[in-house]
């Protein structure tokens, strides 16, 4: 199985081949990340060719895809979701969805309780709960900092932005951003069948409205 991964539901974009076989195991086949919070559109495709040129692998020898879907921002997220449904369409290949949040749990490997919040801007964090680095209790929320729950530590970028706001609470150094290797694992874990946080369909969580909003109708104007 051949699992291309890759997220830009934060200021990382980031892209990782896997593949995996039954009796073998799980092979990295490639990496790439970049982090530029401005940059998602530019950077997503290029980095996606390099990795596969980096393995010497075809798109058409993909088994499947994984796609972050945030949390996150409405155009970083947006770039990589339509990206993997439009290669999915055109390969014929399954499109999975995770978790953005759940993907930096993963990667940290915490068996404890733990807090992942990332950058929500406007003063504010996504984040998640979790029992441990592959259970999350509940959904994802977005609030302020001071808002996070108490008594145990947080991990992600948001732990770094509001260090003064959470004091000891917060966890350095650990996973910031979001790793598509992490993405990868977390995708072929589940679906060799083994337990982890729940794949999602390729739509994007937001949690809040974009701020681009459509023009509402033009104020008539009285004659003077």
């Amino acid at each position: 199985m051949l699992v291309l991964a890759f997220d830009t539901a934060t200021a990382a974009v980031t892209v990782a081949l896997y593949e995996w076989n039954p009796g073998e195991g799980l092979r990295r086949r490639g990496a790439a990340e970049a982090v530029d919070r401005r940059r998602h559109t530019e950077l997503l495709t290029p980095s996606v060719a390099g990795v596969l040129a980096e393995a010497g692998a075809a798109p058409g020898d993909l088994n499947a895809i994984a796609v972050g879907v945030g949390p996150g921002p409405y155009t970083g997220l947006r770039v990589g979701i339509v990206t993997a449904l439009a290669m999915g369409e055109a390969l014929k290949v399954p499109v999975h969805g995770v978790c953005t949040l759940d993907v930096i749990a993963w990667e940290s490997r915490r068996e404890t309780p733990f807090v992942v919040a990332t950058d929500a801007r406007r003063r504010e964090v996504y984040w998640a709960r979790y029992g441990s680095y592959g259970q999350r209790i509940g959904e994802p929320m977005v609030g302020p900092a001071a808002g996070l729950p108490e008594g145990v530590p947080v991990i992600g970028e948001g732990a770094e932005l509001y260090a003064e706001v959470l004091g000891d609470r917060a966890v350095q150094p650990a996973p910031l951003l979001p790793s598509a290797a992490a993405l990868a694992e977390l995708a072929v874990t589940r679906l060799s069948g083994r337990p982890g946080p729940a794949l999602l369909p390729p739509e994007p969580l937001y949690l809040r409205r974009p701020d681009a909003k459509e023009p509402g109708p033009r104020k008539k104007v009285t004659p003077a």
